[in-house]
């Protein structure tokens, strides 16, 4: 050992006991040798290294500080090392590089680290110190220990090579197994969607639509087959089971579950089904689902799933676009219609879009005060008019969607199909009077609009109104300033109306069925379901509030316009 030792301190400092009596030497040699058996028999390197820490003093004045164990290029310390001088043994150790040489352990005298060192190269090392300096012999056996103690790193490395290799061995044969049999797998799925594709093919190529579609996949899934269109109505069932009358949709809830799906990566399980878009180019036009309330739907039904949805999604774009090309040829021909256009042209654009322009049309105007009149809202326009059974041409303008309808709408159909549809009643319709000739449509949109605009500036601005309904108002005109309106009838009927606020009484309604009923008293009477004599007392009352005489004319004309204007204009009941 060094020279340069550090000086010892002294007694009274020193708190380590005094070391054990030196070993007689051939007593060292036989622990060594005892060992040494013990390296050799042990096959963790670990192990190895804690028990030549353990026993390195029954050779000598020796203590082991500090071991090392060389992993992946680096030095792992060992969990025995001392924490009071870790990093400075560390740092040394490391900057040794693979060579022995002097280590100064703090509190220590005479502190070595050797190297642990086999065929393959350094296994680690041992930090040594020595309480005294040793003789010959013990300095020999302590090389003897390393010695021994890296051939049995060496081993104990060989050993776990050799059974790192064997493992890698039974993974790669394990892993060519799986390969062996996942290409079986990939063979066997191939030829299966080649003929599911083939069968999806020929469906789709059969010119049944959605109908084929779902029948074939039906038969490939022994499940019953579905598809609905976006808004939550069936399309097409095969199989058993179908509900009837099939559930009417809520915008609400199939918004929902449309959502939902378009999260997933693939079909979804909701409810007892396996749902997947149909969505070409992003835009969902439907769903495909099976109904599987008891999940027995296995990859290859997924599969089938899948192929279904991609035909069909080809099919309904194709639907899709011829519809876009019909509802523009529509477009353009009601635009001319209501521009105004000859005749002859009229019949014969109609009749190449398959529409009848001989019979009697209906000049339709709608209007959703929440809804642009966009592309989405005017197919929403159309589907109700379907639905409804209206038989009709469509375009739209920058506030309004109109129809050229070739029957007479009814009173409340559309509108209540446009508010289910919509999911709000917030919405105006004006109808025009019949149009027998397409040289009229021009003049019956207006009329059209006019309903709508009485409509909408009246109190109960939302609903259907006919223009044939519309009486007085029907030359008054949507463009009047209904601040003079509103004046003209507080002028003639403001003191009733002010009466019939403080008194609860209905004297203006009085005067409106009076008129309404021609003048007749027990007609008046029996609408108002009240006695002829109640009436007369009331019209006399009217007389004396008002100050205005019933026979006189002219009194009684501007009564009349101003009760209709009251009903029509301004939403009086009755």
């Amino acid at each position: 050992m060094s020279r340069d030792s550090p000086r010892r301190p002294p007694a009274a400092a020193r708190a380590e006991p005094h070391p054990p009596a030196q070993l007689p030497a051939d007593h060292a040699l036989h622990k060594l040798t005892v060992l040494s058996c013990t390296l050799f028999d042990t096959l963790d390197e670990s192990e190895i290294l804690r028990l030549a820490m353990d026993d390195i003093a029954a050779i000598g004045p020796y203590s082991a500080e500090a071991g090392y164990l060389e992993a992946d290029g680096d030095l792992v310390p060992s969990p025995r090392n001392r924490k009071d001088h870790a990093l400075a043994v560390d740092r040394r150790v490391r900057e040794l590089a693979g060579q022995d040489g002097r280590v100064t352990v703090p509190g220590r005298p005479r502190g070595e680290a050797l190297g642990l060192r086999g065929l393959e190269g350094l296994h680690g090392y041992l930090v040594v110190t020595s309480r005294s300096r040793p003789t010959e012999a013990q300095q020999s056996l302590l090389a003897t220990l390393v010695q021994h103690t890296a051939a049995a790193l060496s081993a104990a490395v060989a050993h776990r090579r050799r059974r790192e290799e064997a493992l890698e061995l039974h993974r790669l044969r394990e892993e060519r197994t799986a390969l062996q049999q996942q290409l079986i797998a990939v063979v066997a799925e191939l030829a299966y969607r080649r003929a599911l594709h083939t069968l999806i093919a020929d469906v789709a190529a059969s010119d049944d639509g959605e109908e084929a579609v779902t029948r074939a996949l039906h038969g490939l899934t022994g499940l019953p087959a579905l598809v609905e269109d976006r808004f939550g109505r069936l399309r097409s069932w095969a199989g058993p089971s179908r509900p009837d009358p099939y559930p009417e949709p809520d915008p609400v809830r199939q918004d929902e579950l449309l959502h939902a799906v378009a999260r997933e990566a693939g079909p979804t399980r909701i409810k007892g089904r396996l749902i997947t878009l149909i969505r070409p180019h992003g835009e969902i036009l439907g769903l495909l689902a099976l109904v599987d309330p008891q999940g027995e739907a296995d990859k290859h039904t997924v599969l089938a799933l899948e192929q279904a949805a991609t035909s069909l999604a080809l099919e309904l774009a194709h639907l899709r676009n011829l519809a876009e090309v019909e509802l523009r040829l529509h477009r353009e021909l009601v635009d001319d219609l209501l521009a105004g256009t000859d005749e002859e042209s009229a019949y014969a654009r109609s009749e190449a879009v398959g529409h009848d322009l001989h019979r009697s049309h209906y000049i339709v105007v709608v209007q959703w005060s929440d809804r642009a009149s966009d592309d989405s809202f005017a197919q929403t326009v159309g589907r109700a008019a379907s639905a409804v059974g209206m038989h009709s041409l469509l375009t739209r303008r920058s506030d309004h969607v109109v129809l050229v309808a070739d029957d007479r709408p009814h009173a409340r159909a559309l509108y209540e199909a446009l508010a289910l549809e919509t999911g709000t009643a917030s919405g105006t319709i004006g109808v025009s009077a019949p149009c027998d000739s397409p040289n009229e449509i021009p003049r019956r949109y207006q009329e059209a609009q006019r309903a709508l605009e009485v409509r909408r500036h009246s109190r109960k601005r939302y609903g259907m109104t006919f223009f044939d309904d519309l009486g007085l108002y029907r030359i008054l005109g949507p463009g009047n300033d209904h601040r003079e309106l509103e004046a003209f009838v507080h002028e003639w009927l403001g003191q009733l109306m002010d009466y019939d606020t403080r008194h609860h009484a209905a004297m203006v309604e009085t005067l409106a069925r009076y008129f309404d009923c021609g003048g007749n008293y027990d007609e008046t009477a029996a609408s108002l379901a009240i006695h002829r004599s109640t009436l007369r007392y009331r019209l006399q009352r009217i007389r004396d509030i008002s100050g205005n005489d019933l026979a006189n004319v002219e009194d009684r004309l501007n009564l009349q316009v101003a009760t209709r204007v009251w009903k029509i204009v301004l939403g009086g009941s009755g």
